[in-house]
């Protein structure tokens, strides 16, 4: 089983990012407050006003560890990376599948379906944990719309109606989101993106963020273009490989971890910061909340079905990019998106 590499987040305004012979330093205020040994890397992802050493760039390039720039809000602004490797054949696979949307369809539906079923995961929990909580009603009856979505979704001929289904599925979901909040600080009226306008959906966009550099690291480490997408439309400058992956993980990795910092008051109105476009924004205190937050999820131990290993959550997108490159490669006769159960 691949090694789970580790991410390097940088997040303190002002922090430099340097190579130190052979491992990655950060100064901060003209101060080594850490290093890391470079072949202990995946990614280093880096928000705001961060800035890297043209060594350690190169040095990072060199030996395959991508770099992220994130603005605060969690928008991706540039990546840098070495040069592109992987299996040509496996490319021209993906290419093949993905041009019409006929053959994009089954990967399309499988991605679909899991994304429906892991949202219908998240409703049966909060179900079983608190019976007797406001919106019972209400969601026992979006459980069972989405569970009647995935039904169809597995069965329709046509990518334009899997979208459909997909965007149904999500209203219904985010129709009773509200009821899984049970901390009266974080008011939820809707899900809204760009620019998230209330303190729940800077949690939610700035994880959603972290999910998708994820997908993407693991599509890059299979061999697999992140920009040649199944679900996700072509269109240039996005990955839209990475957001089909990231489909499967919203909810696990994304939403779970968002509702657990809201639910467990693990985040104030402290740790945002309103702006003057109406936009709320996660502080430095609360984004450092968050990503110490998600990495202990990705820590999180579970069985992967397909391979009958119990492996960490953060390794997860691996295991579904080395499942999709095998399917393309003609290994397996389907895509086994990964159901979170």
């Amino acid at each position: 089983m691949k090694r789970l590499l580790n991410t390097l987040y940088v997040t303190t305004e002002g922090a430099h990012v340097r190579k130190d012979g052979q491992t990655i330093a950060v100064e901060i205020d003209g101060r080594t407050r850490m290093r890391t040994p470079v072949h202990l890397l995946g990614q280093i992802i880096c928000f705001g006003q961060v800035t890297l050493s043209a060594d350690c760039m190169g040095f990072a390039a060199a030996n395959g560890v991508s770099i992220a720039l994130l603005g605060w809000s969690g928008k991706l602004q540039a990546r840098i990376e070495g040069p592109q490797t992987g299996n040509v054949l496996l490319r021209r696979a993906q290419h093949t599948r993905t041009e019409t949307p006929e053959r994009a369809l089954p990967v399309a539906r499988a991605v679909v379906v899991a994304k429906i079923c892991n949202h219908r995961s998240v409703l049966r929990r909060h179900l079983r944990d608190y019976p007797d909580a406001p919106g019972h009603d209400a969601m026992q009856e979006a459980q069972k719309r989405l569970d009647h979505a995935a039904r169809r979704a597995l069965t329709v001929q046509d990518l334009d109606t899997v979208r459909g289904i997909e965007g149904e599925a999500g209203a219904t979901y985010w129709q009773v989101f509200p009821y899984l909040i049970r901390n009266p600080d974080f008011p939820f009226t809707g899900r809204t993106r760009r620019p998230p306008r209330d303190s729940t959906n800077a949690v939610l966009s700035f994880l959603y963020a972290l999910v998708g550099l994820d997908a993407r690291a693991a599509c890059e480490a299979h061999g697999l273009d992140p920009q040649m997408g199944f679900l996700h439309r072509d269109r240039p400058g996005r990955s839209s490989l990475a957001l089909d992956l990231m489909e499967e993980f919203r909810a696990p990795l994304a939403d779970r971890v968002a509702l657990n910092l809201i639910n467990r008051r693990q985040l104030s109105a402290r740790d945002f910061e309103p702006q003057e476009t109406g936009a709320v924004l996660l502080s430095d205190t609360g984004r450092r909340k968050v990503l110490d937050t998600y990495q202990d999820r990705k820590r999180t131990e579970l069985r992967h079905k397909w391979f009958d290993e119990v492996a960490p959550l953060g390794l997860f997108p691996q295991l579904q990019a080395q499942l999709l490159a095998r399917h393309l490669r003609g290994e397996l006769d389907g895509y086994p998106a990964f159901v979170w159960a």
